[in-house]
């Protein structure tokens, strides 16, 4: 069964670098985000995970820095089944079989960590894209943890917001597996490798992503005031993901549109 299912993974990957290879030349930037959302929905389905969405009304949809916590690489395609945003990767994921590919066509950012010097060369393209009116999504915490706590945010990255004078949007990000528990399967941490990670999801579906949208912040002057600010908006989210509270939300599908709705988060014990 699970021969089938990540064959059923790997035919989907092939499908985008067709999609990307075939449609993308021609299409609208609108288009392609819509091309890029409907893929991701259906990855995430074929990972046995549904997206559900809360306080989406508060999301802005141009010139921001969207900034996040880091549990997965299935993060990225739970953002871009919400709403379609490059990424800051780290350089290694363009080496990636398949994804890495992906990827760079869908105008992620790659950093070199390593490389001091590269920080200054993405604040520079980050801000730049800003300005013009772009979205970009980092993940400040700067490595992956099981996502029941948040690791400090680095305010580096913070910097092109304030270059671009433009607002920080910040999003939680939390896994809950059938029985209503926080999921640690998707948690792609130390040395745990892809398909292990994979794996994993695969034994614990099905899975639902719960992406909590916070009230923007406004544009502010000094890049460490903007990430504890930024941190404080995840941590009061990702609780009130824990606590099973009752929030408005938007179950994300792959038909005509979004279908919005209230869905109860089941409280944990």
């Amino acid at each position: 069964m699970f021969a089938f299912r990540k064959a059923r993974i790997f035919g989907h990957l092939l499908h985008g670098m067709w999609t990307v290879a075939a449609r993308f030349p021609n299409a609208t930037p609108r288009v392609r985000m819509e091309l890029n959302r409907l893929w991701s929905i259906e990855m995430l389905r074929r990972c046995g995970m549904k997206l559900v969405v809360h306080n989406d009304q508060a999301r802005l949809d141009s010139g921001a820095l969207v900034v996040g916590n880091h549990v997965s690489w299935i993060d990225i395609y739970v953002v871009n089944a919400w709403r379609p945003t490059p990424f800051v990767s780290k350089a290694e994921v363009r080496q990636w079989p398949l994804v890495g590919w992906l990827a760079q066509q869908l105008d992620t950012v790659f950093l070199q960590r390593e490389k001091r010097s590269d920080a200054k060369r993405i604040m520079n393209e980050l801000s730049e894209r800003l300005v013009r009116g772009e979205l970009m999504c980092v993940f400040p915490e700067g490595t992956t943890s099981l996502g029941r706590d948040l690791l400090p945010f680095h305010s580096n990255l913070f910097q092109a917001a304030v270059l671009a004078s433009c607002p920080v949007q910040p999003i939680c990000l939390m896994y809950e597996d059938a029985h209503g528990r926080q999921a640690e399967a998707p948690a792609y941490i130390d040395d745990l490798t892809l398909a292990f990670t994979l794996n994993a999801m695969l034994r614990d579906t099905p899975l639902t992503a719960h992406l909590y949208v916070c009230d923007a912040i406004e544009p502010g002057a000094d890049r460490r005031v903007l990430a504890k600010q930024a941190q404080a908006s995840v941590e009061v989210a990702l609780r009130r993901m824990q606590a099973g509270l009752r929030l408005p939300a938007t179950v994300v599908r792959d038909d005509a549109n979004t279908v919005a709705g209230f869905e109860a988060v089941t409280p944990r014990h």
